[in-house]
C-alpha cells in the first residue's frame, strides 16, 4: 500500500484493509489470548516459524495494523508499538546493544531520553559519550570505539528546537558501521522523513502528535530496513548469530529485512512487556486519521505566534525554526519544507522568575507536563520537566534556565496570541 499512495491517502486507509463482511472500521482486539486447533499449530508460533496471534504481550491485530499505517508513512518494512516513546527508545538501543557495548548520541535530545541513556542505561553496563550535534563530522567521529553501536539524535530537539543535519548524521553512522537511530515525534512523517536522508531507525513518542489528543502514552520504533546487519556481523551478534531461546534462530537468515523489528518483538517484548494497549493503539489510529491536517495547523499557527513573539518588546529571544535569521533556518526548509511542528520556545526579559509568572497569568493556554496536542500548552522545563539538572546540565541539554516551551495548538491563532498579550501585560 505504501507504494502508490501519498501521506494523506496512509494516514486514512493504511494498515487495516477490510475484507467481506469485516468492520469498516479498525475493531480493538481487546483479548489476551487466541484460540488455535491443535497443538502443533501453537508449537509453531513459539517457534517462529509461523506468523499469527497467540498473546498480546507479543502480537496484537490492533496494534499490528496502527504499526502498520506508522511504517508505511515513514515509509518502514515494518514497525512495533510499545507502552510509551521511552519504551521505544529503550528498545530502539537494547536490540543492538548489551552489556559492556557503547553507542553515541547528540545531546539535544529530550530529558527524559538523556537520563535513560546516561543513567539507567549505564546501570545495566551501556555506555554512551554525548556530542554537539552541531560539531563537525571530524570531532563527532572522536566518540566513536571499536565497541560503538549505534548513533542517536532527534529530528527536533525536544525543547531545545534544534534541527539535526540528518544527512551529517548518517554520513558518520555509516563510516563507522553503524546504524543512525532518529526519533521523529516533533516533525512526524508529515513533515519530515528520515529515512530519505539515510536513517535507519525512527522511533516516535506516539503520545504527541500522532494521537494528537493528549489520549493515549505510547510509543513506536519503525526499521527501514536498510541498514545491512550481515556486513558487520561481527558488531551485531543478537543479529547475526543464533539465538538460544529461539532454537538457535539466526535472525538476519531467518527475516532478511525484519530481522531488527522481529528481534524487538520476539526478544525484548517478550522479556520486558512494555505493550501498548489494544485499546491505546485504537486511539492511536484514530489520531492519526487526521495528522495530515492537524500539522499543517499547527506549523501555521506555531509561525504566526513566533512572529508575534519575535516583535515583542517583552520578549527577550525565540527560536523556532521557521523564522528566517533562525540558526535552524536552512536545515529546517532542507529537511521540512512544508513546516517543522508547533513547539516553539523562547525567554522574556528579567529570566526565570519573569517566565514563571507570566504562565500563571494565561488563561487559553494551560500548564501541563505535555507537548504535540491539539490543545496550546506551556511548560518552564528548568521547573518542571529537567528540574533534576544543574544549571551546567541545562545548558548542555540546550535548555536554557529562563526557556519556555510553548507548545502552539490548533485553536485560532489570534485567541491564542490574545491570550500571550494579556499575560505579558499583567
Amino acid at each position: 500500500m505504501a507504494k502508490q499512495f501519498k501521506p494523506e491517502t496512509l494516514c486514512v486507509q493504511a494498515g487495516w484493509s477490510p475484507k467481506k463482511g469485516e468492520p469498516r472500521v479498525l475493531p480493538i482486539y481487546q483479548s489476551t489470548t487466541f484460540k488455535y486447533d491443535t497443538s502443533e499449530q501453537m508449537a509453531r508460533l513459539f517457534d517462529l516459524e509461523d506468523s499469527g496471534y497467540f498473546y498480546t504481550r507479543l502480537q496484537n491485530p490492533t496494534n499490528d495494523a496502527v504499526a502498520a499505517k506508522i511504517a508505511a508513512l515513514e515509509g518502514g518494512v515494518g514497525a512495533m508499538l510499545t507502552s510509551s516513546g521511552q519504551a521505544a527508545n529503550f528498545y530502539a538501543v537494547f536490540n543492538i546493544c548489551q552489556a559492556g557495548d557503547h553507542f553515541v548520541c547528540s545531546s539535544a535530545i529530550y530529558g527524559g531520553t538523556f537520563n535513560l541513556f546516561n543513567v539507567t542505561m549505564k546501570k545495566l553496563g551501556i555506555d554512551v559519550t554525548f556530542v554537539n550535534p552541531d560539531d563537525s563530522e571530524e570531532e563527532i567521529a572522536k566518540a566513536f570505539r571499536p565497541n560503538t553501536k549505534a548513533l542517536f539524535g532527534e529530528t527536533i530537539s525536544n525543547p531545545a528546537l534544534e534541527v539535526l543535519d540528518i544527512e551529517k548524521f548518517a554520513r558518520i553512522a555509516h563510516s563507522h558501521g553503524v546504524p543512525l537511530i532518529v526519533d521523529n515525534t516533533f516533525p512526524t512523517p508529515i513533515n519530515c522523513r528520515p529515512f530519505e536522508w539515510g536513517a535507519d531507525i525512527v522511533v516516535h513518542s506516539t503520545t504527541k502528535y500522532m494521537d494528537g489528543h493528549a489520549t493515549s502514552v505510547g510509543g513506536a520504533i519503525v526499521d527501514s530496513g536498510n541498514f545491512d546487519w550481515d556486513a558487520h556481523a561481527e558488531k551485531f551478534p543478537g543479529l547475526c548469530t543464533p539465538d538460544e531461546s529461539y532454537h538457535g534462530l539466526t535472525y538476519t537468515k531467518a527475516f532478511g529485512k525484519m530481522a531488527y523489528i522481529t528481534k524487538a518483538t520476539a526478544q525484548l517484548m517478550r522479556d520486558l512487556g512494555s505493550i501498548q494497549s489494544p485499546m491505546n493503539a485504537f486511539l492511536l489510529n484514530l489520531g492519526l486519521e487526521t495528522l495530515h491536517l492537524r500539522m499543517p495547523q499547527h506549523c501555521k499557527n506555531a509561525q504566526r505566534v513566533a512572529e508575534y513573539l519575535q516583535k515583542n518588546d517583552k520578549v527577550a529571544w525565540v527560536n523556532y525554526c521557521g523564522l528566517p535569521g533562525n540558526k535552524y533556518y536552512e536545515l529546517a526548509q532542507k529537511y521540512m519544507p512544508n513546516g517543522s511542528c508547533g513547539v516553539i520556545s523562547f525567554g522574556l526579559k528579567g529570566g526565570r522568575e519573569v517566565a514563571i509568572r507570566f504562565m500563571d497569568h494565561l488563561k487559553l493556554v494551560a500548564i501541563v507536563t505535555h507537548v504535540a496536542d491539539a490543545r496550546t500548552c506551556v511548560l518552564h522545563p528548568a521547573s518542571h520537566t529537567h528540574r533534576q539538572l544543574t544549571d551546567e546540565q541545562l545548558i548542555e541539554a540546550g535548555v536554557r534556565p529562563d526557556l519556555i516551551r510553548f507548545s502552539v495548538g490548533i485553536e485560532n491563532a489570534e485567541d491564542i496570541i490574545a491570550d500571550i498579550e494579556q499575560a505579558l501585560n499583567a
